[in-house]
């Protein structure tokens, strides 16, 4: 994985490209990402990462644990710590380098990662895309979906079965998005199309694993 950011959904808008057309953006801050750690391959941690924390709490809300980590490394503490890690020590960037937009191009594709929302318990046609049960002639079961199973061999309902129950609130991954706009002064990025998440959301936006970043000019 190589180096991403945490950031919060702020909502969506529109923007113009070149051509006069109109995108649709996900709008997402990024300002205020700081390296707590940076862990090498050639220390006791075995391995080349970045821890990286967002978005400031105040001390007396942390626990005792979480809150000497941050003092260890000299960092103000953090409600939200992500880690990220990099093929080699030589890729680590410094422990007291900024992070922010600036960390990605604009037209570089990204994979962003965030949790659905939530929808509560729903039935098998939201929750499944079912088709539903005919709804004239007297029928009684429109939205249900009907046997799940039988008496005869195998005599069981098969494990993974699609039913009615808590639908959404499930961590998931958009990949091959693109950076519409990378505003580091504004400390925000512009994100075509929709990402997971309600507004006000924490996701996390990292350079596509499927596509290269744009070379460097």
């Amino acid at each position: 994985m190589s180096i991403g950011l945490i950031g919060r959904k702020l909502g969506m808008t529109q923007v113009y490209n070149d051509k006069g057309e109109a995108i649709c953006v996900t709008v997402v801050d990024v300002a205020g990402n700081k390296i707590v750690q940076v862990k090498q391959s050639a220390g006791k941690d075995g391995y080349s990462a970045i821890q990286v924390g967002f978005n400031d709490q105040k001390e007396k809300r942390m626990t005792k644990p979480a809150l000497g980590h941050f003092k260890k490394h000299g960092s103000t503490p953090k409600t939200i710590l992500r880690e990220f890690r990099v093929g080699s020590d030589e890729q680590l960037p410094a422990a007291d380098a900024e992070l922010g937009a600036g960390l990605f191009a604009n037209g570089q594709h990204v994979d962003v990662i965030g949790t659905t929302k939530g929808k509560g318990f729903q039935g098998v046609m939201k929750r499944h895309n079912f088709g539903g049960q005919p709804a004239t002639h007297g029928h009684m079961m429109h939205r249900r979906s009907g046997s799940i199973g039988c008496r005869l061999t195998p005599g069981l309902v098969w494990k993974n079965q699609k039913m009615p129950g808590h639908d959404g609130v499930d961590r998931r991954t958009v990949q091959n998005l693109t950076v519409v706009q990378s505003r580091p002064e504004d400390g925000v990025l512009l994100i075509s199309g929709a990402v997971p998440g309600n507004k006000g959301s924490i996701v996390i936006v990292r350079p596509a694993k499927k596509k290269p970043a744009p070379a460097a000019k």
